[in-house]
């Protein structure tokens, strides 16, 4: 496997799309917990309501900037792969087999988003 698409794989569809999906079936947000803490310990040193106004804000910024990490590197069959692998995150406590499934298929589309020579041959372009 080539290292760009084994990046894209660890970073975006296991880290962005199925462990976002692990998370949200589990019922824990870990960023929102992290942000809360930092939150309240800038609040103790630096009580200004535009701080805690960034740090509510700043995870919306991050998912922004990581779903254009993602389409920037797969374009949409990336994305696609991402949303797969978020579904499998999400199927992980009802079914495994069905998750794993998912989880392959989500790691062989992102495979396939960021292999662009064989992309180029599929599509003919």
């Amino acid at each position: 496997m080539a290292k760009k698409s084994r990046t894209y794989i660890w970073q975006f569809v296991i880290g962005l799309g199925f462990l976002s999906g692990l998370w949200t079936a589990i019922g824990i947000d870990p960023q929102e917990t992290i942000l809360n803490i930092l939150g309240n310990a800038a609040n103790s040193v630096y009580a200004d309501p535009a701080i805690r106004f960034l740090l509510l804000l700043l995870p919306t910024i991050l998912l922004i900037l990581s779903i254009m990490g993602a389409y920037k590197k797969g374009k949409v069959l990336g994305l696609i792969s991402v949303i797969v692998a978020y579904i499998a995150g999400l199927f992980i406590l009802i079914s495994t087999m069905t998750a794993l499934v998912f989880l392959g298929i989500a790691i062989i589309i992102g495979y396939l988003a960021t292999n662009r020579r064989l992309t180029k041959k599929l599509t003919g372009t």
